[in-house]
């Protein structure tokens, strides 16, 4: 409040100073227009004419000058009268907010006493609350307290209880165990014995099965060897009657042929596989070979596959094998 009076007076001053420091505004000189009288009367001179013209000049602008000066007084007193005004409406206005401002501090004071007086109350009854709460808490700890040392009481008993009825059960369970093992025991001995015995009697059943194996192949061998000797038997006969050795052919001389035959008895591919060192009795054997449109063949086909699909003949003038 105080700094906000010192602005205001500030104010003021320096409002007052400039109207006391203000120069007049010199005002531009109003137009004048002359004229000249025209009369039947004997014209004045015109020297005489222009002295009065400026002698009334000199006055009109001194007249000027003391209205404006006046103006100017009246102006001035005018402001200062308005700074007065301003001034007392100001000092009013001060006066004004300095009684509002100790009105508003008074409130504020009685606001805070009787804040103060009420937060005493509820500070009171807070105390008062919260020694009822403590107390109510102690109680309501205490019947828990009972409470958990009966649970406890209750649990330490159903837990002795329960132990002593899960080692029962340990005991029970470790019994049954030991008989099922026992008799898993018994039943896997027996299993062995029973397994052991199968397994004899399977390995003497596949021993005999092996040896009657062995000796049905011994004899289709033995049946398929024949087989193939007598067949090549015939085909020997067979190409000894279609070979014609050159005259050139010598005793030393030996061609080997392979043949290869279809399931027909059909030639497929002849093949010199041994050259005689003679060409005309290598052509000569491969002649032989090749004159034959079928061949005798086994009508048995794993003695066919394994003999006569593909097979080697020699040929030389003292044999045929």
């Amino acid at each position: 409040m105080v700094m906000s009076v010192a602005l205001h007076l500030l104010i003021v001053g320096i409002a007052l100073a400039g109207w006391s420091w203000t120069s007049p505004i010199s005002e531009p000189e109003p137009r004048t227009i002359s004229a000249r009288l025209v009369s039947p009367e004997p014209r004045p001179s015109p020297v005489v004419d222009e002295q009065d013209q400026r002698d009334r000049e000199q006055e009109r602008r001194q007249q000027q000058e003391r209205e404006r000066q006046q103006q100017e007084a009246e102006r001035r007193r005018q402001q200062e009268e308005q700074a007065r005004r301003e001034a007392e409406r100001q000092a009013q206005e001060q006066a004004r907010q300095r009684e509002e401002e100790r009105k508003r501090q008074e409130a504020q004071a009685r606001e805070r006493a009787e804040q103060q007086a009420r937060e005493q109350e509820a500070a009171r009854q807070k105390a008062e609350a919260e020694a009822k709460e403590r107390e109510r808490q102690r109680a309501e700890e205490e019947r828990k307290r009972q409470e958990e040392a009966k649970r406890k009481a209750e649990e330490e008993k159903r837990r002795r209880q329960e132990e002593a009825e899960r080692k029962r059960q340990e005991e029970a369970a470790r019994q049954e165990a030991e008989r099922k093992r026992q008799e898993a025991e018994r039943r896997l001995r027996e299993q062995q014995l029973e397994a052991l015995a199968e397994e004899s009697r399977r390995e003497r059943e596949a021993e005999a099965r092996r040896q009657q194996e062995a000796a049905a192949a011994r004899a289709r061998e033995a049946q398929m060897l024949s087989e193939s000797e007598k067949y090549q038997a015939l085909i020997r006969e067979r190409l000894s009657q279609a070979w014609y050795p050159p005259s050139s052919a010598t005793e030393d001389m030996t061609a080997r042929v392979q043949i290869t035959l279809l399931p027909t008895g059909e030639l497929v591919n002849a093949r010199l596989v041994s050259s005689s060192g003679n060409t005309a009795f290598d052509n000569s054997a491969l002649g032989a070979v090749r004159s034959l449109s079928r061949y005798p063949i086994p009508s048995d086909r794993d003695t066919f596959e394994r003999y006569f699909r593909q097979f080697t003949i020699e040929f030389n003038p003292q044999r045929l094998r």
